[in-house]
């Protein structure tokens, strides 16, 4: 601090003192001065002596500082996109994954449907061959109904033409088991021929 006032000290002395001269005609532009360069020089090393001291350290810092928030955030960023592409291969191989379990299952579905239209109609077709088999008995026990209804009828008939035939007061009941017993004797005609 001192040399800075001494050397302000002294270029103001010297300003008045050039002051008070009488102006010398323009040295010329080439011409050297040896006092100017001394004091500029002098000049130059304080101010460069007061930067490096306290200005560069701090501009230094802040720059290296700026640098290294710099390279953090470049670091960040970098593992952030390492980061994000890794999540979208992975959510990739995820749709990939349930893509493949989709058609799976689908092909799942479609087997079992099949299966249950196949059992349905296997199941289908045993109740058709049920009923058409209850159907055919029942038809086959109705018709032995008939049968023996028809007999019943025909051994009224018969009774009641040879009553009238005969004329004579026969035993219902006996007459009614012997026509019952001629008819058994008869080969089932009726029977075997709807068959």
């Amino acid at each position: 601090m001192r040399t800075l006032l001494l050397s302000l000290a002294l270029t103001i002395g010297n300003a008045t003192g050039l002051l008070a001269q009488e102006p010398e005609p323009a040295p010329p532009l080439m011409a050297l001065r040896i006092n100017l360069m001394f004091w500029t020089l002098i000049i130059f090393g304080i101010l460069y002596f007061m930067l490096q001291k306290w200005a560069f350290p701090a501009i230094l810092g802040a720059v290296e500082k700026r640098e290294k928030a710099l390279e953090d955030a470049l670091a960040a960023a970098k593992h952030d996109r390492e980061e994000a592409q890794r999540l979208l291969d992975e959510q990739r191989r995820q749709i990939e994954a349930a893509r493949g379990d989709a058609q799976k299952l689908i092909a799942e579905g479609r087997a079992i449907a099949e299966k249950m239209r196949t059992d349905l109609l296997e199941q289908t077709h045993h109740e058709q061959q049920l009923l058409l088999e209850r159907a055919r008995q029942e038809i086959e026990a109705e018709k032995e109904r008939a049968v023996a209804q028809l007999r019943r009828e025909a051994v009224n008939l018969a009774i009641v033409g040879a009553s009238k035939v005969i004329e004579e007061n026969l035993d219902n009941t006996k007459n009614r088991q012997l026509v019952e017993t001629f008819l058994s004797t008869l080969p089932p005609m009726a029977t075997s021929s709807a068959r």
